[in-house]
């Protein structure tokens, strides 16, 4: 393909705006059934008890209450672990997370639903359900819950290392280790040494829209389901799954999604929504409340990490080892397989150890978060490393760019850093006005940070049909979350050689197009693109037989450019896409283009965050006074969208740092469930941030683009916890950084 590209690289508005900002988007919670009920669920009000007993008998007899259900209700789970979405998990737990069964495990479990003619009324019978719980010890400090005497959350589980299965149950329901190089030998080398450990909070994606989902098992036997979520086939295969249903039977249609960042991949009460429709025969409508999202949805690991890193006088490193503790709430998967990764990725060493844990402890289920496991991970290892820099007498970007990993450097974990962009970004920072230009004035801080993240690829399918009038209708299997309709229909508009305007991008729903994966892991623009140009090249084929076959000529002599089919020899044998498609009926019928992708190589990202800040000695307050956001995004489709993907990553990687976090007791109550207490920043909060796009093109996409959503979180946390050291003399090793902390590691209280 020509580099000179007419679609690709403007800033044309989304195609999803106007129905949005005009409100005639249809959301979850605006699907209204005829006949529709209403959908409440009852949550244990305690982190950890077993359920002596379970009567739904006066809720059942409540006027106007069409269905209750309870664990009963579910046929009985397969004890199995696949992959569904981004991460792998264990349909047994999911079944029990689903509503609980013998013991509650979270303040907010699930345990019984009741569906009603009037959302009051199921309120009412939700009172009306008796529950009889023996509370049980909780635990929930990460440390304490895999000590020996720790209150076991599952008796039956027990840890899986390298040395295979545990003896004893425990609440460390895994232990990871990579290790390259000889790390003893690495740290003997080095001239410096700095060990510390870090202690991150549970955060949450912070979406505005509530969980929502509406399901009809209707009397064909047909489970149709409207719900927000990054996946439709992600669903279906779940619900097929816990009800031992058919596949072919469920219809997943994904609405529009007011944000989810990773937190929509997993379903919640799909299920519970489609058993209450089967037992009152009529659908069924259940949205959470703020609270609930809060507290029975699945958020981000809480984290305590050890770092311990060497460097050589010149600046060269030579060891790095960590100890990663991630929380995985009340189920095994937390990602510390992707912090692991991700720590010391940015990085060529020597020598290295990792050591990951997956601990269980009285919170609800962790589920992704926008480059899940990575941002703690950075925090940790870019505070060490400006440590070390800083102790070497080392500007903090040169030492970085002494080390910095390249196309083939091996990291600790194993894996083999393919055609990155980690060299580009140190040096796009080097030369930037932000960092060139001196910070003057007292309690002012510069910090930098670089992060990663690996992306994903996997599997997408989309359909493109030619119309008469020269338009295209673009089906897409990937959920909308971030404006991918508009840098899709970019890329079908590229190849075909349209207009944006031409291509009339739509969701399918699970019935209507090839399975695809979830609108996660920074692949939808860059795999789903992939099949959106094996689409848009069978359509031309397609084309191009139809013109050789009205010029009489063989369909090698039909060439395509920029809109245009013509042939080499005969300047009256030159036809557009619209006037060939306006004959497609009378030359052969529709031309339908399929395109289905494995996509097995993605392009890693990198960004290089600076933060100026000012904090007041007194009380701690953190100003940020400026922020750049520097990032390689391969090529970039849609400017605009990517610069507002690493701007809106940023932000919520400024909320983890400055103010985010759930608060609990030594009951496992959490103290702050609503928006009033759980913290958040706001525009009054924030500086503009400025996003720099350094386009080093991936060269396995046909584009060369990256994915670029995930990597913007990264650094956030590690360059501000570096420039509040360089403006205060205290270094950071805990989020949030609240003014109290700032403090206190200030030695004023």
């Amino acid at each position: 393909m020509s580099e000179q590209y007419t679609v690709i690289g403007t800033r044309p508005p989304r195609v999803d705006a106007p129905a949005k900002v005009t409100g005639q988007a249809v959301f979850a919670t605006d699907v209204v059934l005829p006949g529709m009920l209403h959908g409440k669920i009852l949550r244990s009000p305690h982190a950890h008890a077993r359920i002596r007993r379970l009567d739904t008998r006066r809720a059942e007899a409540l006027p106007g209450v069409r269905a209750v259900v309870t664990a009963q209700d579910l046929p009985a789970a397969r004890d199995i672990t696949r992959r569904l979405g981004e991460g792998a998990i264990n349909f047994k737990f999911m079944c029990d997370n689903t509503l609980a069964s013998d013991k509650v495990l979270y303040v907010g479990h699930a345990v019984a639903a009741v569906a009603a003619d009037e959302p009051h009324i199921a309120e009412q019978a939700l009172d009306l359900i008796e529950v009889e719980y023996e509370p049980l010890p909780a635990v929930v400090d990460i440390l304490q819950a895999i000590a020996a005497e720790a209150p076991l959350l599952h008796p039956t589980l027990h840890t899986r290392s390298l040395a295979g299965v545990s003896e004893r149950p425990s609440n460390l329901a895994a232990h990871y280790q990579a290790i390259k190089g000889n790390p003893a030998q690495g740290f003997a080398q080095a001239d410096v040494i700095v060990e510390r450990e870090f202690r991150t909070q549970t955060v949450h994606q912070g979406y505005l829209e509530p969980h929502a989902s509406v399901a009809f098992w209707g009397p064909d036997g047909i489970i149709t389901i409207y719900t927000c979520t990054q996946g439709a086939f992600a669903v279906r295969d779940a619900v097929a799954e816990l009800l031992q249903y058919p596949q072919a039977k469920i219809v997943v249609i994904p609405t529009e999604v007011g944000g989810a960042f990773g937190g929509k991949n997993t379903s919640y009460f799909d299920v519970v929504a489609a058993l209450l429709s089967r037992q009152a025969g009529r659908p069924v409508r259940i949205v959470m409340s703020r609270a609930e999202v809060l507290q029975a949805t699945g958020p981000s690991s809480g984290t305590v990490i050890r770092v311990k890193v060497g460097a050589t006088c010149d600046g060269r490193l030579t060891a790095a080892q960590a100890e990663l503790y991630y929380e995985a709430g009340a189920y095994p998967g937390s990602p510390v397989g992707s912090g692991m990764h991700v720590m010391f990725a940015p990085y060529d060493i020597p020598n290295g150890q990792l050591d990951g844990y997956d601990v269980l402890v009285n919170k609800p289920r962790i589920s992704s978060y926008r480059a899940p496991g990575a941002t703690p991970a950075c925090f940790a290892a870019e505070a060490v490393m400006d440590e070390l820099a800083e102790k070497l007498g080392l500007d903090p970007l040169e030492f970085r760019l002494r080390n910095c990993a390249r196309e083939g450097t091996r990291n600790i974990d194993g894996s083999t850093h393919g055609h990155i962009g980690a060299r580009q970004v140190i040096e796009a920072a080097q030369k930037h006005p932000h960092y060139t230009t001196p910070l003057e004035g007292a309690n002012r801080g510069r910090g930098v940070a670089i992060g990663y993240w690996g992306n994903w690829g996997s599997i997408s399918s989309c359909t493109i049909g030619v119309n008469a009038d020269g338009t295209v209708n673009l089906l897409l299997g990937s959920v909308d979350v971030s404006g991918t309709r508009t840098s899709l229909a970019m890329q079908a508009a590229e190849v075909l050689g349209l207009p944006l305007d031409k291509v009339h991008p739509t969701v399918g729903n699970t019935a209507q197009v090839g399975y695809t994966e979830v609108s996660a892991g920074s692949r939808t623009t860059f795999a789903t693109g992939q099949a959106v140009i094996r689409a848009a090249q069978a359509v031309i084929e397609q084309m191009r037989a139809r013109a050789a076959d009205l010029w009489n000529v063989p369909v090698e002599e039909v060439d395509f450019e920029r809109g245009v089919f013509y042939t080499g020899h005969d300047d009256r044998q030159t036809m557009s896409f619209a006037d060939l498609a306006a004959q497609l009926n009378q030359t052969g019928g529709p031309i339908t283009g399929v395109g289905n992708l494995d996509a097995q190589n993605w392009g890693a990202g990198f960004g290089l965050h600076i933060a100026d800040v000012e904090v007041d000695p007194e009380t701690g307050q953190v100003n940020i006074l400026r922020y750049t956001a520097i990032q390689d995004v391969g090529r970039a489709i849609h400017p605009t969208e990517v610069e507002g993907q690493i701007q809106g990553g940023a932000v919520q990687g400024i909320g983890w740092a400055l103010w985010e976090g759930y608060r609990y007791d030594a009951n496992g109550q959490m103290l702050n469930p609503t928006l009033l207490d759980y913290k958040m920043p706001t525009a009054l909060d924030l500086p503009p941030i400025e996003a720099v796009l350094v386009q080093e093109t991936y060269p396995h996409h046909p584009f060369g683009l990256r994915g670029v959503g995930e990597t913007p979180i990264v650094p956030p946390p590690g360059a501000l916890a570096n420039a509040i050291y360089r403006a205060t003399g205290a270094r950071m090793s805990e989020l949030p950084m609240t003014p109290e902390y700032i403090l206190r590691q200030m030695k004023v209280l």
